[in-house]
């Protein structure tokens, strides 16, 4: 593959991690059985405020990119794309989604939400364009502290989370179900979109993603 192909690829996965991302909240969203803990946040905000939870996402995501600048990160094309492609998507495929009302159709929705999650997560992180904005916070918090990358992401998620169930955001199977499953499932997507290696003198690549801990938009 050319430079140009795997730079046009690269570009693809980026775009169609994040757009079907936000498609996969969405699905979380109208299942109603628990969100991952920054759409706990979203959700809420959006009770508060009367936007949508779309534009409330690219807030939120806008907001934690500023965080950036004191922890000295830099923010790569994936990662400012991500403030807004998400949200959008996430808007968009809510506009087109009906009522979900009974089980029957509720459980289905968060499982497929929660898989094609997974499946936008390996898509974007393959891509290698740069953290989303909240996993830039947590590894930024990482090096400026010096505390494990895993405790930076419990401490931020156990805040969003709490903060936004107390305005309203909804917590339940599906949040549990998320936690558990997003790490393996991710893991499993990353090596199905994984790019094969660029050609010699080739200056697109940017650094591998990292094995040991899945960044999410």
């Amino acid at each position: 593959m050319s430079a140009a192909g795997h730079l046009a690829r690269r570009l693809f996965q980026l775009y169609a991690g994040l757009a079907l991302y936000g498609a996969s909240a969405a699905l979380l969203v109208t299942a109603g059985l628990g969100l991952e803990p920054w759409g706990v946040l979203h959700q809420g905000l959006a009770k508060l405020t009367g936007l949508t939870i779309g534009v409330v996402s690219i807030i939120v995501g806008a907001a934690v990119l500023l965080l950036w600048v004191p922890l000295r990160q830099r923010p790569g094309l994936g990662t400012v794309s991500n403030v807004f492609v998400v949200g959008l998507a996430m808007d968009g495929t809510l506009a087109l989604l009906p009522d979900a009302h009974s089980l029957a159709v509720r459980v289905p929705l968060l499982l497929a939400g929660t898989v094609l999650n997974g499946a936008a997560t390996g898509l974007y992180i393959a891509a290698r364009f740069g953290p989303g904005p909240r996993d830039g916070l947590m590894t930024g918090l990482h090096r400026r502290t010096g505390r494990s990358i895993r405790l930076m992401r419990t401490v931020i998620e156990v805040a969003v989370l709490v903060t936004g169930f107390v305005l309203g955001g909804t917590v339940g199977v599906g949040t549990v179900l998320y936690a558990v499953a997003i790490g393996p499932l991710a893991q499993a997507f990353l090596r199905v979109f994984a790019l094969p290696s660029a050609p010699a003198g080739s200056t697109v690549v940017a650094a591998a993603p990292p094995e040991r801990a899945i960044l999410r938009p």
